[in-house]
């Protein structure tokens, strides 16, 4: 997508606490990156070989993805791995996948066997140590997949480890909030993409205001009438938020639909553990 529809890419340096993070993990570095819609269309080369540049800058321990890497055609994944082979990190790459990596035309089997190939690892419903057995690093399937189930996941996991959760749909913090997840990262919404300054992102507006008016008037109001699909916590849309004892993290994503962003920039996040 063009730059003037996209906006400059922003880095956001996020520090979020651990209880009972083991002292030789303090100071461990994530990068976050999510919803490249790799398609062609959604995401410049520019755009994504500046985000790369990014994350190799702070030399992370870790880099994790968050979901819909491409849209809807399997086809791009191929030149995509190629691209994020360049990406360098201390203790490998691991991604969780989305709604759109999972669709009707995609290939589940395809999609991690071409990402494995470049170095990164898929967690679909798995739990990976990549920075030892004193931190699970949990990786979910998409919430509406039909595979959704954390439960069995969670259980598997001492109380006493800290985790981290990969979770495309941010929504999934509302069933997350049973249990102890130390930080859960998603991505899905793109920040609303239109942000009203000081007001907040339009999306949560609108539906704020379908919930304001009585639904026999709604049905009379054509542009209310449609219910938002794309998820039912708006106001989880980005940044960081407290789910009961939970942390979450929504990434912007670095892709982008029409009508573009407005104060709302695709994003990279660098996240420190103390």
């Amino acid at each position: 997508m063009h730059r003037l529809l996209t906006g400059p890419l922003s880095v956001e340096t996020v520090t979020v606490p651990i209880a009972g993070l083991p002292e030789k993990l303090r100071g461990t570095k994530l990068v976050q990156l999510s919803d490249l819609h790799y398609d062609g269309v959604r995401l410049s080369e520019k755009l994504l070989a500046e985000a790369i540049a990014a994350c190799n800058f702070v030399e992370p321990d870790l880099v994790v993805f968050t979901g819909d890497l491409i849209t809807d055609d399997p086809t791009p994944i191929h030149q995509l791995a190629q691209r994020l082979k360049q990406l360098q990190s201390r203790a490998g790459m691991f991604a969780v996948l989305g709604n759109h990596d999972n669709c009707l035309h995609v290939s589940r089997k395809l999609l991690s066997q071409t990402l494995g190939n470049a170095g990164i690892q898929v967690l679909w419903n798995e739990i990976a140590y990549p920075l030892g057995a004193e931190l699970a690093l949990v990786g979910l399937a998409d919430y509406w997949s039909g595979q959704f189930n954390p439960a069995p996941l969670i259980a598997q996991i001492d109380q006493a480890i800290p985790r981290i959760v990969l979770s495309h749909n941010p929504d999934t913090a509302a069933v997350l909030k049973k249990w102890r997840v130390d930080l859960q990262l998603s991505g899905h919404t793109h920040g609303g993409q239109i942000v009203l300054p000081g007001v907040g992102n339009a999306s949560e507006l609108y539906q704020n205001l379908q919930r304001k008016i009585p639904k026999r008037i709604r049905r009379c109001i054509p542009f209310l009438r449609k219910k938002h699909r794309v998820v039912q916590h708006w106001e989880w849309a980005s940044g960081l938020h407290r789910v009961n004892d939970n942390f979450l993290y929504v990434n912007r994503g670095l892709g982008s639909y029409f009508p573009g962003r407005f104060f709302c920039p695709p994003e990279v996040t660098v996240i420190t553990l103390v």
